[in-house]
Order: structure tokens, then sequence, then C-alpha cells
């Protein structure tokens, strides 16, 4: 069938987990709208201690910053649908707002990837290259490496859209996904897929492993670097500055990694397994980036203890002058 703007699809159906048995259907909504919740909360709370505490004006922090944001923005646009599915029984979404959503699952996702990516930098420059650190990553430094990151990320979910939409749409209309995504889309074009998706793959894996390249070969200078420091006490320290970020760098590409090598070396999985993996690494580092920081940054830490008992303790003394 020769291409054009001639679709029948009007809308497309989300399957969310296919072999998800009907009585669970209200848990698995419960269960994706506390992920929500506590994303949510918990990157709103690190936006919120960056507003109040210029203690935290520091370049790892605002590279914090960028990546709740990016999360926060990123759980929002995959999880309300999903959950409005099974709770509402409304799996459907317009044929133009699957590709809105499209766009912005890619386009977060891209930009995440280069906020890592300035996350191993900023660890780079701190451990190997010390001295020149506070000279060559300012704040303002820190803020145009991120305005960049946001705006050149646009361009390659942008031309994955103008290609995927004009496809003609003219069989099944049910995308088994949680969310509208590339290849979930593509798959129920009427035409040969492979012009469209052996192009979106090799512009995903320059996304992906682009940054990744560069997380490594400075993870690896790092740990050169550490190796290198004589005093046991301080080769810990300097470990321990870079664990927080090494950790949330893992949540994100580990799993992304193991299922892009699956798929290529024969190990097939069911569309349920798949799913879920692709959730679990899609919105388990936006709920658990921010205890992450909190736990593990010491300013982070040391913030939100600081805001916790402005707030209680003043109540505490309102309540004992009222009872004296």
């Amino acid at each position: 069938m020769p291409e054009g703007n001639h679709s029948e699809v009007t809308e497309f159906i989300l399957t969310g987990f296919p072999g998800l048995h009907p009585e669970y259907q209200g848990l698995a909504s419960a269960v994706l709208f506390l992920v929500y919740l506590l994303t949510v909360t918990g990157n709103c709370t690190v936006l919120f201690l960056f507003a109040v505490d210029r203690s935290l004006h520091k370049p790892v922090y605002y590279i914090i910053l960028n990546l709740s944001v990016c999360d926060l923005l990123f759980s929002t646009t995959a999880l309300p649908k999903i959950i409005s599915k099974y709770w509402f029984q409304s799996g459907s979404i317009s044929f133009t707002a699957c590709f809105v959503q499209m766009y912005f699952v890619h386009y977060l996702g891209t930009v995440n990837s280069y906020i890592l990516f300035l996350m191993a930098l900023d660890r780079y420059l701190a451990i190997c290259h010390p001295l020149r650190y506070p000279n060559v990553l300012k704040n303002s430094t820190v803020l145009i490496l991120s305005i960049f990151a946001w705006v050149v990320a646009k361009a390659p979910p942008l031309m994955l859209v103008i290609r995927a939409y004009p496809l003609p749409y003219c069989a099944s209309n049910i995308i088994n996904h949680c969310y509208c995504d590339h290849i979930g889309i593509t798959v129920l074009a009427c035409t040969d897929r492979a012009p469209y998706g052996f192009p979106a793959f090799v512009l995903a894996m320059i996304m992906l492993l682009g940054p990744l390249a560069f997380i490594i070969f400075s993870y690896c200078s790092i740990l050169i670097a550490v190796f290198k420091i004589a005093n046991l006490q301080s080769r810990m320290k300097s470990l321990s500055t870079c664990s927080t970020q090494l950790l949330i760098i893992a949540l994100y590409y580990l799993p992304r990694c193991f299922v892009y090598l699956a798929s290529n070396v024969g190990i097939k999985f069911s569309a349920d397994v798949r799913i879920v993996i692709i959730m679990l690494y899609s919105l388990f580092p936006p709920m658990i980036n921010p205890l992450i920081y909190c736990l593990r940054a010491k300013d982070m830490r040391e913030s939100l203890w600081k805001q916790f008992n402005r707030r209680t303790f003043p109540q505490k003394a309102q309540v004992s002058a009222i009872s004296n």
C-alpha cells in the first residue's frame, strides 16, 4: 500500500500488561498510582530543597535538579494514561495524542541520557582534575550544558515522529505496551517497517551508547586515579563521592543494555515479561533517584534534615508554650 496520510485508524488501544487477569487490574492501577505518587513527591522534594537552600546551588546539584525535572516529566508523560486504563477502563488514546506521547517519551529519555553524561563529567573533573574543577565546571557552565542537552535532544525524537506519523495505519490499532513508543506504533503500519525501524534503532543506539561510552571512560579514569591514592581513607572518600551518581547511572543503563543485548543474542521474552522489564527500567529510577540523593548526598541529606527540624520544632515549641 502506498504511503500517505490516509490512515483508517483514529485511535489506539493500550493493552498495558496483556496477560494480567481482570481481578488484579485494580491492584495494578494502585501500584502504578503509588509509584507515580512517590515519584512526584520525591522529585518535588528535591526541587523544593534546591529552591529554599542556597547551599545546594553547586554544579553537581544543578545537574541533579535537571535529572529530577526530567524524571518528573517522564513519569507524568507515561503513567497517568495507563493508570486510567486500569482504574477507569479507559485504554484508548487518540491518534495524534499517541504520537505526542511517543515524542515526549523518547525526548525525555534522550535528555535523561545526556544529563547522566553531565553527572559523569562532573565526577570525572572533580576526581581526575580537582584543581581545574572550580574553573572548568562553574554553575554557568552547567547551565549552558543543561540547556544544550534539553535543546539538542529535541531533534532525534522529532525525526522519529515526522517519519512515523504519515505511515498508513489501516489494520490493528492495539499497542502491546503501557505507553506509545516508536516500535509499538510503527509495527502496526501497513507497510514495510524496515526503512523506518532500522534508522530508528541506529539513532536510539547513538543516543544511548554515545553518552554511555563517555560514562564508562570517565569511571575507568576515576578508578585509576583513585587507586593511585596512597592513603586508604582518602581513597574511600573519593569513591564515596561518586558512588551516588554511579548507582543512578547503573539503574538507568544496565536494564536497558540487558534488554538490547538479550534481543540481539536470541533471548526471547513473553510480552508480559518484556513490558514489566521496560516499565521497571523506565519508572523505577525516577522513583528511587530522590531517595538516593537524600540518603547518599551529604549536602542534600543535611538540607532535608534542616528543613524537617525547622518545621517540626517550632510546632513543638508552640504546643509547649500553650500548655505552660
